[in-house]
């Protein structure tokens, strides 16, 4: 599997190959599909080996990345996204991305509930990457990610920036429509800059913002 921009992850990407052909592939209840859909990923999973890769912009789909619209952004702003990933651990927007299907809610046998699996040794290599500097300033971090996502990350006193989350008038999660903005939110964060957090407007949403430290 081709390493991308964090290749200090690859000995746990390979273990978690590893488990995933132990598991020939996965089953119905890890993969969270069924009938054709469960097909191809079985398939695609025991096949990680050599296999095929696309930019992370390209590979992953869903209603988030629909609204985010990567195939219209410049090759500067891709690379600002950074993806949490059960097979990778960590992707920026341009890396390759075999074809897959895991969760990182998952239990992996012998690995455990991945999102506790991988939970040191992403959050380490994901806060000196937030350490760094971008076009000379400190790079600041917006947290868009799900709940089962942000579980695998413990930022540290190195991360610079907000977690963001949409929620409904009763103060639950956003469903569905909360993914589309949210996927508009990251676009327009990445053409705009982060000023836009402060102006944006939802009538369907509340969007709560805090300090990730």
């Amino acid at each position: 599997m081709s390493s991308g921009t964090f290749s200090s992850l690859a000995d746990r990407r390979e273990a978690v190959v590893r488990a995933l052909g132990a598991a020939d592939g996965g089953t119905e209840k890890l993969l969270g599909v069924r009938g054709e859909h469960l097909d191809r990923a079985l398939s695609a999973n025991v096949s990680l080996d050599g296999a095929r890769s696309l930019p992370a912009w390209q590979r992953y789909t869903g209603v988030v990345w629909d609204h985010l619209d990567p195939a219209s952004l410049a090759k500067i702003e891709l690379r600002r996204i950074v993806v949490v990933s059960a097979l990778l651990g960590l992707a920026r927007g341009n890396d390759p991305v075999p074809d897959y299907r895991l969760k990182m809610g998952a239990n992996l046998a012998p690995l455990g509930k991945l999102s506790t699996w991988w939970r040191p040794d992403l959050s380490d290599t994901l806060n000196r990457y937030a350490s760094g500097r971008t076009a000379g300033q400190r790079r600041v971090m917006i947290d868009l990610l799900p709940q089962e996502h942000r579980a695998a990350w413990a930022p540290d006193r190195r991360v610079n920036g907000v977690s963001v989350e949409f929620v409904d008038p009763t103060g639950k999660p956003g469903g569905h429509f909360a993914k589309a903005a949210k996927g508009l939110l990251a676009r327009a964060i990445l053409t705009d800059g982060i000023g836009v957090i402060d102006e944006w407007r939802d009538d369907r949403f509340e969007l709560r913002v805090e300090p990730i430290n």
